[in-house]
């Protein structure tokens, strides 16, 4: 697979000290110019923290980068991009009612005298996004296209400012199988043309089929660097968390579920987004909901937990009817909801961990109308312990965590509260194999206290190993539901993709 000649990065003897963590620890390794090469490890690993580094974003570390073997230290990410080095980020952030053409040339725009030169903007614009074979213009407002075509905005403005290396952090978190299919190509073509892919992902299967190198952190060291085609997924994943760990849902005990239902939803539906949605949930039973990106599948469990109000249906809980109109009344009500997205809806950016895991029981911390901090600070010391929170800091800033670490914290926030419902949004979304292994073990202990637990997930891996049951959603329908007894990824694929369509049938 390799065409390379020389390296484009070399990172020597990289430390990285933030108060109380040493994120990095004298790593080395180069990067071969036209390669694409993954960095990977766990959450906490250090992967961010070096990415910050090559594009400028921290200036503050030790050892030396050479790019194209001259020493560089970028002030900022602006030095870095006119270096030829770009970022594509998780989260693309673009500005939303400009055009394409100008997110893409933003700051750097052609100008005629005094003014932009809009034909050239969108002539040079237009021309790079036609090698990328988009099907979007120049011309076109960025709000009106979808997060994999926001992606290819990122791609697109790296190559206006002739990117050298491209780094892609978990790329595809968001997108649809079509659009991955399209990142992909797009990658490849980037690297026929010569130009430098750093890859990091949490998906094994991606690293496998697009990478032609990997290095491996750990606990901010450097572990290995490697041919792809060189190891197994099972030596990978030892590299990475310095322990076999399965990169698979895998229930190691079932406990016996109870015939008592603890949710029933009847006929709920929300105008124009989903309709006719029936299912029970029973205690200590797993709950999957599968399908695609717009099946709806979120949109059905907040509206569950009052995020979202209701057209018609019936909620009913412990065989009770009841009219959740808000999330707080949902958290009274014994339900707990995991969002989708940790970062704006799970936990108070500003909070650090004890006021973020003791969020839904304050009110269990006042004393004489005070906040007693010792209550808080056990409380989640105790809980940073049970799901092996790192670093298990109570005053450490939640937003400064990993990100399968503020997961763990979102997740702790649940285990202290009373909850006997929880529903989990993609619970392992930009979570590596470790973490994903403690959140499973997380899981299991709930089912066998009897609690009972809704997870949503576009991982069919993840859902097919740990559900009791499956649901699977197209499009705001409810099309079938399996009971989970040697099914595979196929037997939810076709109903997911419409190629199966039993709706009628699909309550057991």
């Amino acid at each position: 697979m390799e065409n390379q000649t020389g390296s484009i990065v070399k990172f020597l003897n990289i430390s990285k000290v933030f108060p109380g963590v040493k994120a990095l620890d004298e790593v080395s390794f180069e990067i071969k110019k036209g390669e694409v090469h993954a960095l990977l490890g766990e959450n906490g690993a250090g992967k961010s923290t070096l990415l910050n580094i090559l594009h400028g974003v921290n200036n503050e570390y030790e050892g030396i980068v050479e790019i194209h073997g001259k020493v560089v230290a970028y002030k900022n990410a602006n030095e870095a991009i006119l270096d030829g080095i770009s970022k594509v980020h998780q989260e693309v952030s673009l500005i939303p009612d400009l055009t394409v053409g100008q997110n893409i040339t933003l700051g750097c725009e052609p100008k005629k005298g005094l003014f932009i030169d809009y034909n050239k903007l969108h002539k040079e614009a237009n021309k790079i996004l036609k090698r990328m074979n988009c099907n979007f213009k120049s011309e076109d407002i960025a709000r009106t296209l979808s997060t994999g075509e926001m992606q290819m905005i990122a791609i697109a403005k790296g190559l206006y400012h002739n990117a050298q290396l491209i780094s892609f952090d978990e790329p595809t978190a968001a997108l649809s199988n079509q659009e991955v299919n399209t990142l992909f190509s797009i990658i490849n073509d980037l690297k026929r043309n010569g130009i430098t892919i750093l890859y990091v992902s949490h998906r094994l299967d991606e690293v496998f089929q697009i990478c032609d190198r990997a290095t491996v952190l750990r606990d901010g060291k450097h572990v290995d660097t490697f041919n792809i085609n060189d190891v197994t997924r099972e030596q990978l994943i030892k590299k990475m968390v310095g322990r076999d760990v399965s990169a698979y849902a895998v229930r190691k005990k079932k406990y016996p579920i109870s015939n008592e239902s603890v949710l029933k939803v009847e006929n709920l539906s929300v105008n124009g987004v989903f309709e006719s949605i029936n299912f029970h949930l029973r205690k200590g039973e797993i709950l999957g909901f599968a399908g695609l990106v717009g099946s709806k599948r979120t949109d059905v469990v907040r509206t569950i937990f009052g995020a979202t109000r209701k057209t018609t249906g019936t909620i009913k809980i412990n065989e009770k009817i009841v009219d959740i109109k808000s999330p707080e009344q949902a958290v009274k009500l014994g339900i707990g909801l995991i969002p989708e997205d940790r970062k704006t809806q799970g936990f108070i950016k500003y909070f650090d961990n004890a006021n973020n895991v003791g969020l839904t029981k304050m009110e269990k911390f006042m004393k004489f109308g005070l906040l007693n901090h010792k209550s808080k600070t056990k409380n989640c010391n105790y809980y940073a312990e049970e799901i092996n929170l790192r670093p298990k800091d109570p005053f450490y800033m939640t937003n400064n965590l990993s990100g399968g670490n503020q997961q763990k914290v979102v997740i702790a926030k649940w285990l202290s509260s009373d909850t006997d419902i929880l529903i989990l949004d993609e619970p392992t979304k930009g979570v590596d194999v470790g973490a994903k292994a403690e959140i499973y073990r997380v899981l299991e202990e709930l089912i066998g206290m009897g609690k009972s637990i809704i997870v949503v997930s576009s991982e069919l891996p993840e859902v097919l190993g740990l559900s009791d049951r499956i649901i699977v959603m197209r499009e705001g329908r409810q099309v079938k539901e399996f009971i989970n007894n040697n099914l595979t990824e196929e037997d939810i694929l076709q109903y997911a993709m419409g190629v199966g369509n039993d709706v009628e049938n699909a309550r057991i």
